[in-house]
């Protein structure tokens, strides 16, 4: 098992929750991102930069990732794609997607960029919080005891 982390637009607390946790799991887990990153000395933790362009972050994702590997990231059809290989995800606010859930957040999320796209103001997301933050980590924390 891995953690695949989708890096340039995941927030710095999520981040240093994925690094305490690969360290403290022994697990594996590689920040794919287009722009170079700093991340602390660990044998748990690598950084793949890949070349700047739509989706070439996601397509690096879904091209490396395994069946029962992990996925953090906040884009709806990158999770569908990777839960579709076998993977779960988890996004930066504590929600896990698998084959349960899936369709039917890739289906309101398409719904809602029908909207946008045809004018209607639906608003944004709330500023990521610490509530926010304490979910994502207590959803990792379930998904590594699981793995145990």
């Amino acid at each position: 098992m891995k953690i695949w982390v989708d890096a340039d637009a995941c927030p710095v607390a999520v981040k240093e929750i994925l690094y305490r946790a690969a360290n403290r799991a022994e697990v594996l887990m590689t920040l794919v991102a287009n722009q170079l990153l700093r991340v602390p000395p660990s044998p748990w933790i690598k950084v793949l930069q890949v070349p700047s362009g739509f989706d070439v972050a996601d397509q690096r994702i879904v091209a490396e990732v395994s069946a029962g590997d992990l996925v953090v990231t906040a884009d709806i059809p990158l999770a569908a794609l990777v839960v579709a290989k076998g993977a779960e995800v988890i996004e930066p606010r504590g929600d896990l997607l698998d084959r349960r859930n899936i369709q039917e957040r890739l289906s309101m999320r398409n719904f809602m960029e029908g909207l946008r796209s045809s004018g209607v103001e639906t608003g944004g997301q709330a500023a990521f919080s610490s509530a926010d933050r304490q979910a994502f980590a207590n959803q990792l924390d379930r998904f590594l005891a699981r793995r145990r």
